[in-house]
């Protein structure tokens, strides 16, 4: 499995665990866009420094 597909697996998840739909996840907070703008941000480095 290469790395551009586990970062599209993970940002993929990050994507859906962000949306605040479920009851339970109400309280979450700012957390998983958080860790969503992260990661972003770690796959924008990557893409700019001709890594990915």
């Amino acid at each position: 499995m290469s790395l551009t597909t586990l970062l599209l697996i993970v940002l993929v998840l990050l994507v859906v665990g962000a949306l605040p739909t479920w009851p339970y996840s109400s309280s979450w907070g700012y957390y998983p866009s958080g860790g969503l703008a992260l990661v972003l941000v770690v796959l924008l480095v990557l893409f700019l420094m001709g890594r990915l």
